[in-house]
């Protein structure tokens, strides 16, 4: 059983389509980061998957509950963190999460054992009883996940959960949730790919409110793999790499050869006869190398790719 499942999910505001025809899955007991820039309808998946509003089209499923048809049910066994979670300053975390536990029905024993439990979860026991007026980002949103799992969730929703944290923040609030993993399924959005790369098993990108790829991050790459080598030689020895860079475009294997200052890049369609031509290649043309590597994209170009072709869906 999947944990999340949506079909064709849309949501129109008047004109504008957030949401067009999305499809993804979630596999439980993972981290799940759903990718994409600014606008791209990820703060409206969420909002429609937590039961917040209400698709114009398409179907989706949460711990396997329809989120139309079964909503209260649903609500029980979920727990939704929003980018700007919002507090009661005047109270502590410990009050807070009692308070919590009182709307989920616990009862008092069980409310002090859940509220000791996620308090340590998130590193504010030592700060348990100060006003909650008085915490940092950080400690804010590490508390908006202990409340988030009062109710021991099967899906965690998490709304850019770290992208207004400074470095050390971020750091804190990742590591926790990466510790969640196997516990529950945590929904993670974000437009920061290095928070993606630090603590997601699988990845969605999303771009135009469409779903443009989706799988675990090494399956990404491997897919989306150009093979391409990089030369780089001693300054000076621009000319050279020049004319040696013409006369690899003549190569039947070679698709393309860039030339940056004393690097050239060199994208071809056949990786084996590039290993064994390319080296001897450079040197038989003179050129004194200091840099010779095979590369592979990173994630930033995979996404950037990505998100442009998603540009072009209409």
């Amino acid at each position: 059983m999947t944990a999340i499942q949506t079909e064709g999910l849309r949501k129109t505001f008047g004109q504008v389509r957030a949401l067009d025809g999305l499809t993804l899955s979630v596999a439980p007991g993972i981290v799940y980061g759903f990718l994409g820039p600014n606008g791209a309808g990820k703060t409206t998946t969420i909002r429609i998957l937590a039961g917040l509003a209400r698709p114009n089209g398409g179907r989706a499923t949460v711990a396997g509950i329809d989120i139309l048809a079964g909503r209260r049910a649903m609500a029980r066994r979920i727990g939704y963190l929003p980018e700007e979670p919002a507090f009661y300053g005047w109270m502590t975390p410990r009050e807070l999460l009692d308070h919590v536990g009182r709307i989920f029905g616990l009862s008092a024993s069980e409310r002090e054992a859940r509220t000791r439990e996620l308090l340590e979860l998130v590193g504010l026991t030592e700060v348990s009883k100060r006003r909650i007026g008085g915490f940092s980002r950080g400690m804010r949103q590490r508390l908006g996940v202990a409340q988030a799992l009062v109710n021991r969730p099967e899906v965690l929703f998490l709304d850019e959960p770290a992208s207004a944290l400074d470095p050390a923040g971020r750091k804190e609030v990742l590591e926790m949730i990466g510790r969640l993993r196997g516990q529950c399924t945590v929904f993670m959005s974000t437009h920061i790919l290095a928070d993606v790369e630090r603590v997601c098993d699988t990845m969605g990108i999303i771009a135009r409110g469409r779903m443009v790829a989706e799988a675990k991050q090494e399956e990404l790459v491997a897919r989306y793999a150009i093979p391409a080598f990089e030369v780089e030689c001693d300054h000076g020895g621009e000319e050279h790499l020049a004319t040696w860079a013409g006369a690899l475009r003549q190569l039947r294997w070679v698709n393309s050869v860039a030339v940056v200052g004393a690097t050239a890049r060199v994208v071809v369609s056949d990786t084996e006869a590039a290993k064994r031509d390319l080296l001897a290649s450079a040197v038989q043309a003179g050129l004194i190398l200091t840099r010779y590597e095979m590369v592979r994209p990173s994630l930033e170009d995979i996404f950037l790719r990505l998100i442009g072709e998603g540009r072009q869906i209409q």
